[in-house]
């Protein structure tokens, strides 16, 4: 090995990430999640992200469309496209929001439920693939790196955390 390169995989570790490297860890480790995660997502026909639209609606109910953008920390533009693609594929219904007539409100369908449960089951098998051979004081000691990870972030970059800042119901 030439330098101070560092493997932990086949993919070296360049060495100007020394200063960062466990930024550049999760960086790689977000990366092959969500790829696998878009792999296992579009057996269900779905987009990634959108299985996180989704499991909001469910979970929480009808939404201002601008409500998701905030929850999800996606913009506008992104957001418009994933509810255009849901709202095509039947999983979704955008109705205007009866107290304001500039913003849409978003609910899951009643055909939506069989998605739910796909996901539920695919998710499942995100997890097992992401924590496979981890016992469980393995698990708790990441959940509970990955929480302080997401602290120290949230707070530097003025963002909630999960379950924090999620808007009330929508209107009507």
């Amino acid at each position: 090995m030439a330098g101070n390169e560092k493997t932990r995989t086949s993919i070296p570790v360049p060495e100007t990430a020394d200063g960062g490297r466990i930024s550049h860890a999760i960086f790689r480790v977000a990366r092959l999640h969500r790829m696998l995660a878009g792999q296992l997502f579009r057996q269900a026909g779905l987009h990634p992200g959108q299985e996180l639209v989704m499991m909001h609606l469910w979970d929480f109910g009808p939404r201002r469309q601008s409500d998701l953008c905030h929850v999800l920390d996606a913009d506008s533009a992104t957001m418009t496209r994933t509810v255009q693609r849901l709202e095509r594929a039947g999983f979704v219904r955008r109705t205007p929001d009866p107290n304001d007539g500039r913003a849409t409100i978003v609910e899951p369908t009643v055909a939506s439920q069989a998605l739910r449960r796909e996901v539920e089951r695919l998710w499942r098998e995100l997890e097992e693939a992401t924590v496979d051979g981890m016992d469980e004081r393995e698990l708790a000691e990441a959940a509970r790196v990955l929480g302080r990870v997401e602290c120290n972030l949230a707070r530097r970059t003025g963002k909630a955390g999960p379950g924090t800042d999620v808007p009330g119901p929508a209107p009507g």
